[in-house]
């Protein structure tokens, strides 16, 4: 059974990190693209960074620009989110995605399996 669960949220003072982890079971992550998206309150879902087969990483908000970094373990079927300098704005449930396809794309309509989201929550 396919499934993509994602790990690491929670509560941190702005300027703080966190760091995501999503884990995918029940297929490998070889040739696959990973999307980070994440939606705040009454915003719409918006993608954030995104990883593909080759191991590039594209950034599709302006707003985490020099701050998140996106990597990848295919021995650990696993993808990260890294966070640094996190702002209050950065308050939003941070979704993984992935799509049968070697290419990112900042669609979420093209990602047909998601996990359950994580909270991350950046207040004093």
């Amino acid at each position: 059974q396919l499934q993509l669960v994602e790990s690491g949220g929670g509560l941190v003072q702005p300027g703080g990190s966190l760091k995501l982890s999503c884990v995918l079971s029940g297929r490998t992550l070889d040739s696959y693209a990973v999307g980070w998206f994440r939606q705040a309150p009454g915003k719409e879902r918006e993608a954030v960074l995104c990883s593909s087969y080759s191991f590039s990483s594209t950034n599709y908000a302006d707003s985490v620009k020099g701050r998140f970094t996106i990597s990848r373990d295919n021995a650990k079927n696993t993808v990260y989110l890294e966070m640094n300098s996190l702002k209050p704005e950065d308050t939003a449930v941070y979704y993984c995605a992935i799509r049968w396809d070697n290419y990112c794309s900042s669609l979420a309509s093209v990602y047909p399996y998601w996990g359950q989201g994580t909270q991350v929550t950046v207040s004093s």
